[in-house]
């Protein structure tokens, strides 16, 4: 019974996790908005990224290759499914990604923006 009970609280746990992950950081330079993506235990081919308009989509599924052991607890994400929205205009149609690149368990993300507005000069 107790290892049941582990087991349903793993479960509980892990689909909290994969509500609530992954954490991002972004930073937002002159023309770029760098979005730095935490996706553990994943593989490149499990992640899969779409940008429409300023909504950024970051879907990622791993299959549970260990079955060969009796799982006690399970906390890690298999699923990642989530949406971000970007702190950026991004005109319809013109969604464009310079580069993605995954190491070491991160999503590195730039996207180039255009500026807008003027820079004023204080007298």
């Amino acid at each position: 019974m107790a290892k049941e009970m582990m087991r349903e609280i793993g479960n509980k746990s892990r689909e909290f996790y994969e509500f609530v992950l992954p954490p991002v950081d972004m930073q937002l330079d002159d023309d770029k908005l760098k979005l730095f993506i935490d996706l553990p235990g994943f593989n490149k081919k499990d992640v899969k990224l779409t940008l429409h308009g300023n909504i950024l989509s970051i879907q990622a599924c791993k299959e549970n290759t260990d079955q060969k052991h009796d799982m006690i607890c399970n906390q890690r994400p298999n699923v990642i499914d989530k949406k971000l929205r970007l702190p950026i205009k991004v005109k319809e149609g013109e969604e464009s990604v310079s580069s993605a690149k995954f190491s070491d368990g991160v999503l590195t993300v730039i996207i180039p923006i255009e500026k807008s507005g003027k820079d004023i000069t204080i007298e």
